[in-house]
């Protein structure tokens, strides 16, 4: 009687620690599986983000130079004014998905790119009035941080 009652605690003691390991390694999966979701999320809005900038600065430069050529700018400034929409929108989904680090860089890029953006409508400036050299600055400093953020080491870029 007593070795059978050994034998089901022994029984009952493997059953729960089996379990147990099965539960925690499922929850490690879920958690693992949740940060891939989120840093897919988080690269995409990055990028689509980013591409704005370079869109509206590509766009304010175009304005510039139409006016100093004596032409049109019209297009040039529909097109900035459309990207600086969707940059508005996304950078909402940016501050929402990234660090403390990465937000804080992003304001800054806003920053810069609405000082282009104003350079840009004024009707007499010109190529040599925009200067994005501010905004590429900090864009630079907006790229570290995302690679922090989504832990992306200077390492794997380097491959």
């Amino acid at each position: 009687m007593t070795t059978q009652i050994f034998t089901l605690v022994g029984v009952l003691i493997g059953a729960l620690t089996s379990y147990f390991a099965t539960a925690v390694a499922e929850r490690a999966k879920f958690r693992r599986e949740m940060a891939t979701r989120w840093d897919e999320r988080k690269l995409d809005t990055y990028i689509e983000y980013v591409t704005c900038i370079k869109e509206i600065q590509r766009a304010g430069m175009a304005a510039g130079r139409a006016r100093d050529q004596g032409t049109d700018a019209s297009d040039a400034l529909k097109n900035m004014e459309e990207s600086e929409n969707r940059r508005s929108i996304l950078f909402e989904t940016f501050v929402l998905l990234s660090n403390e680090k990465a937000a804080t860089a992003a304001h800054s890029v806003n920053q810069r790119t609405w000082e282009l953006l104003e350079m840009a409508r004024i009707p007499s400036s010109g190529v040599a009035e925009i200067h994005p050299i501010p905004l590429v600055q900090a864009l630079n400093v907006l790229h570290e941080a995302a690679r922090s953020d989504l832990t992306i080491s200077s390492s794997i870029i380097a491959r």
